[in-house]
């Protein structure tokens, strides 16, 4: 089985995955990982502000390395933005009933509420670049914008209304269930 953790910055897509990891001891892969390799070794040359560039560089890595995983049967867990809201046009039928995607984004309301929260809790997992900039309307504005790009390309967005660590752990639960894992 393959999961895909995507959602905009800050919605806790690195935290989900490190959880389903200690759940189901699945590996998983940080896309922000193979990002900063490709731009500290000038491999690349875009910045990590370049998101559209950044998707249309690393999604055919991406792509292929679920690929390889799916034909060698092997389970792996690959977080980030970087996801195209098209993705399924990549993977055949069958190759598509052994992917999970799990799209999260943040309801402006829980942003509003939390916003203090969110910025504490951004290196829970790995110490992040400076985003002291982070703003709750540019938070808010880009979760909106993921969660229209994503729901009219036909992809369930799970949207975070109240208590964070509920919801995901209901998510965590239901893909453990539903796969038998």
């Amino acid at each position: 089985m393959i999961i895909f953790i995507t959602g905009p910055t800050h919605t806790g897509k690195t935290k989900l995955a490190q959880k389903l990891l200690e759940r189901l001891h699945i590996p998983y892969l940080s896309i922000d990982h193979l990002k900063m390799g490709l731009i500290r070794t000038r491999t690349i040359p875009f910045s990590v502000e370049d998101d559209e560039n950044l998707t249309a560089c690393l999604w055919p890595i991406v792509r292929e390395i679920a690929k390889t995983a799916l034909e060698n049967d092997q389970d792996l867990i690959i977080e980030g933005c970087y996801f195209p809201c098209t993705w399924r046009n990549d993977f055949t039928p069958d190759e598509q009933k052994t992917i999970r995607m799990l799209a999260i984004a943040l309801d402006p309301a829980y942003i509003d509420m939390h916003f203090d929260a969110i910025v504490r809790h951004a290196n829970d997992i790995e110490t992040r670049l400076d985003d002291s900039g982070l703003t709750k309307t540019a938070l808010m504005r880009e979760n909106a914008a993921f969660i229209q790009r994503f729901q009219e390309a036909g992809e369930t967005v799970h949207v975070i209304r109240d208590d964070y660590e509920a919801q995901t752990r209901d998510l965590v639960n239901r893909l453990n269930r539903k796969d038998g894992a």
